[in-house]
């Protein structure tokens, strides 16, 4: 859970973006002033267009032409140059698409092994790191799958599994249930959840308000500004239909590092 007295993560002050030039101009993004601190879980909602996509991205260090203020870990985003963004991106910001975005001419197991290429991991141990969180995730047996062999509930928790292959600190999703079924939305919430209670800060887009029961704050938005930013209530039960109806895969995720550990010495005493 978030602590109030930390320093936050996160800070927006007068956040601006526009696009289009003279009568054409509109702001995607218009004065936006936002904290988060370590361990939030925070949902933001909002119409279609009102600019939750646009600030997600911002976010992400993926669009770097914006007006205003945007501190990362107390630096200003600013100063970064793009070298060293792309490295903060690479392994303190975990991204979640919802058209999942896995390279399709790869398998699963190469899929989530990816982004350990550029943090210079070796062949081998790209693939038991990929291969440990894989299973943590009950996909072990889907490992030599290609993407177009996998239920979609599967692909998003391949996409998931790739986001967290560095164990990053701040995960970023973009409507991670949009394009599932409500069997597959619960487990990808109950997995987002767990993260979440480990710790890890999470910022969801969503359209959905019965999936807002699953984060500690819940922000709206409105033509590019924040309408309304408040404490989710924590019910009793979670939603209908997300809850009731439904299995749980994964009651909590395991500690990646040791479970990796413990991985890694079984392979070498089979060697």
């Amino acid at each position: 859970m978030s602590d109030t007295t930390q320093k936050p993560i996160i800070k927006l002050e007068n956040l601006q973006k526009r696009y289009g030039i003279g009568d054409a101009e509109f702001s995607a993004i218009d004065n936006i002033n936002l904290t988060v601190r370590k361990g939030e879980f925070i949902a933001i909602m909002g119409p279609s267009g009102c600019g939750k996509t646009t600030l997600l991205n911002i976010l992400g260090l993926l669009d770097r032409s914006f007006d205003g203020e945007y501190e990362l870990n107390g630096k200003s985003v600013r100063s970064i140059s793009r070298r060293k963004q792309a490295k903060i991106r690479s392994q303190q910001i975990g991204l979640v698409f919802q058209n999942f975005n896995l390279v399709s001419r790869l398998n699963v197991i190469e899929n989530v092994a990816l982004p350990l290429i550029y943090k210079g991991v070796r062949h081998t141990k790209r693939l038991i790191i990929a291969s440990d969180i894989l299973r943590s995730f009950h996909l072990n047996e889907r490992e030599y799958y290609m993407p177009h062999q996998l239920s979609g509930g599967q692909t998003q928790r391949v996409a998931i599994a790739r986001a967290l292959v560095n164990e990053p600190s701040i995960i970023l999703a973009d409507e991670p249930t949009g394009n599932l079924d409500s069997r597959a939305s619960h487990i990808i919430m109950e997995e987002l959840s767990d993260l979440h209670k480990q710790g890890n800060t999470i910022i969801m887009v969503t359209h959905n308000p019965r999936l807002t029961t699953y984060a500690s704050r819940v922000v709206t938005m409105l033509d590019g500004k924040i309408d309304t930013d408040s404490k989710a209530e924590a019910p009793e039960n979670v939603p209908n239909n997300l809850e009731t109806q439904l299995p749980v895969i994964s009651n909590q995720l395991p500690s990646p590092k040791k479970s990796r550990r413990k991985l890694f010495f079984r392979l070498k005493r089979t060697k």
